[in-house]
């Protein structure tokens, strides 16, 4: 079972993080409402966890705009505000069941795995290939290749190239890749994401007519098929 939790508290959520993933599950983690969105709109999730008080996009709003985009993935909205109307609302919104704060995990795994047994009749499955443009990562393999030409990376350039490849199209933000291409849930005030994107970009774009990762300017990054980065 593969789990997002949306948690702007970096220690609780790194407690269920670790707490799912001893369990057998894997969970991956959006400090905030629009990381949350992009990660969940991009699918791959049996179940997500959301907070309702998170910055940027609160978790009703949340909701709400996955509801409107058609993606039904099942949502436990997990709260401090536990009254009844705090739960009716976030029921209306789209979520499929509400926890309040405090809780017990065992509780919370039981609700979640029920949650994931409901929406098993629309499984969404990872794909083992990603294709943007020319361009091709096998997930199994661990092959890459640009028009056909095999591109030789190193662990951690493959693995934020499998990243952004995941979410092609949209903006990766600093902090996603912090997060889930080198495991930090702080930022460390280093250059090393700069430093390893310009050694992606010497290996995917050099000698290509058309780059495919851009630097967006105050946002982060994007893989796509384009003129040029905004910087």
């Amino acid at each position: 079972m593969r789990i997002l939790i949306v948690e702007d508290d970096r220690e609780a959520a790194a407690y269920l993080v670790k707490a799912f993933r001893e369990a057998g599950h894997l969970a991956d983690h959006a400090a905030d409402g629009l990381d949350g969105y992009a990660m969940a709109e991009a699918g791959g999730f049996d179940v997500l966890i959301v907070d309702r008080m998170i910055p940027k996009l609160d978790g009703l709003s949340l909701i709400r705009a996955l509801r409107e985009q058609n993606i039904d993935t099942p949502v436990l909205i997990l709260s401090a505000l536990g009254q009844v109307d705090d739960r009716v609302k976030g029921l209306r919104a789209g979520g499929d069941d509400y926890l309040p704060k405090p809780y017990a995990f065992s509780e919370l795994l039981a609700r979640v795995e029920v949650l994931a047994r409901r929406g098993a009749s629309t499984p969404q499955t990872e794909p083992t290939v990603y294709r943007v443009a020319d361009l091709e990562l096998d997930r199994l393999s661990h092959r890459v290749t640009r028009s056909g030409q095999e591109i030789v990376l190193q662990p951690r350039e493959f693995r934020l190239l499998e990243y952004l490849m995941r979410y092609a199209g949209q903006v990766v933000t600093r902090t996603m890749l912090l997060e889930h291409v080198w495991d930090y849930h702080f930022d460390p005030q280093t250059n090393v994401i700069d430093v390893h994107v310009s050694r992606l970009r010497s290996k995917i774009d050099k000698g290509f007519d058309r780059p495919l990762i851009h630097t967006i300017r105050g946002a982060g990054y994007m893989i796509r098929l384009g003129e040029g980065s905004e910087r």
